[in-house]
C-alpha cells in the first residue's frame, strides 16, 4: 500500500515530462550560467548575461553579452517571467539550440516593473 507522500510523488511525475531535472530523467552536468529571462515561450526561456572579454591588441577589457536557451520544465512555468534572474545548468542537447536547463529561480522581477515595462 502507497502512502500519501508516495502518491504526491507520483502525481507530480506524472504532470511533469520526462525532460525535467527534478522529476524525470534528465541529468545535470556541466557549466552553470546565472542571467536575465529575455524571452519566454512554451517550453524555453532566453537568457542573457554580460562578460568581459580580455582584447590582447588594446590591453583592455570589453563587455559583451551573451543569450542561452534553456528547457523550462512545467513544473517551473508558473514561477518564471520574463525579467526575473535565474540559474540554467547544462543537460544532453535537447534540440538544436537547447543545451541547459532552468536550475531555480534567484530573483523576481518587480510587479511594478513589468507594468512599466508593458506600456
Amino acid at each position: 500500500m502507497k502512502t500519501k507522500k508516495q502518491e504526491k510523488i507520483i502525481e507530480k511525475t506524472a504532470e511533469c515530462e520526462e525532460q525535467c531535472w527534478i522529476h524525470g530523467s534528465l541529468r545535470v552536468r556541466g557549466r552553470f550560467f546565472k542571467g536575465y529571462v529575455i524571452k519566454k515561450i512554451v517550453k524555453r526561456v532566453a537568457i542573457e548575461f554580460e562578460r568581459t572579454v580580455f582584447i590582447r591588441k588594446y590591453e583592455r577589457y570589453m563587455k559583451k553579452k551573451t543569450k542561452l536557451h534553456a528547457r523550462l520544465p512545467k513544473c517551473l512555468q508558473d514561477q518564471v517571467q520574463v525579467g526575473d534572474y535565474i540559474e540554467i545548468g547544462e543537460c544532453r542537447p535537447l534540440s538544436k539550440i537547447i543545451h541547459f536547463v532552468v536550475i531555480k529561480v534567484i530573483r523576481k522581477v518587480n510587479v511594478q516593473q513589468e507594468a512599466k515595462e508593458k506600456k
